[in-house]
């Protein structure tokens, strides 16, 4: 498969993956008090709205030409935590909504790829690319989850566990915002992230493989 071929497969369930993983957060924060990425048009499936030059594109490329895993991410959705019903406890349910949606992505994902089984061998035309976008899809989602549930701010995972410390640990928590996406950048050119991601990353696309009946 050509380098062009492979990159076709792989755009759509990145795009997919970024762009509900945003808009699950805000529907969730819709449904918990607060209307800011609603009224700023972050509802929006059109991955236009959500696409971050670095973390949508350049980052993705480079490590999908590098190797190993490939993984990106959106313009966050913002979130007013004022707005919210119960700040410090919803603002967990935001955050875990994200992840979330890429766990149920993956497993639509892997049932596209069941398809693909099913139609292998009369319908290859289909049964291929579907085969493949499938696999993708399982893939990036399941990569997306995992490392959106670390227990670094501002990724999803930091923001779960603040809102089950007590508020002085949250409060410190807090304070590592800023530095969080260079914590991870760092783990992952000294090749620390890959150890993390891996063993969860095996033991779950195990789970769907076999649950699927897929050939992976």
């Amino acid at each position: 498969m050509s380098t062009l071929q492979t990159l076709s497969i792989w755009v759509l369930p990145l795009l997919f993956a970024i762009t509900l993983h945003e808009v699950a957060h805000g529907l969730t924060a819709r449904y918990l008090g607060d209307t800011t990425a609603e009224e700023l048009g972050r509802l929006s499936l059109n991955p236009i709205r959500h696409i971050d030059p670095i973390g949508t594109v350049l980052v993705p490329l480079l490590l999908f030409f590098v190797g190993g895993f490939v993984f990106g991410w959106a313009k966050p959705v913002p979130v007013n935590m004022a707005r919210l019903n119960n700040p410090k406890r919803d603002m967990a349910v935001v955050a875990v909504a994200g992840p979330l949606a890429n766990l149920f992505m993956a497993l639509l994902w892997a049932s596209v790829s069941k398809l693909g089984t099913v139609l292998y061998g009369d319908f290859d035309w289909i049964a291929i690319p579907m085969l493949y976008m499938g696999q993708a899809g399982i893939a990036i989602n399941l990569i997306l989850m995992i490392l959106n549930l670390l227990p670094v701010p501002p990724l999803d995972g930091g923001r779960v566990l603040a809102g089950l410390l007590p508020d002085r640990m949250a409060y410190a928590l807090a304070k590592i915002e800023p530095y969080g996406f260079f914590i991870v950048l760092g783990l992952l050119a000294l090749g620390i992230l890959g150890q993390i991601l891996s063993p969860p990353y095996a033991v779950l696309s195990g789970i769907i493989n076999k649950v699927f009946a897929l050939p992976f």
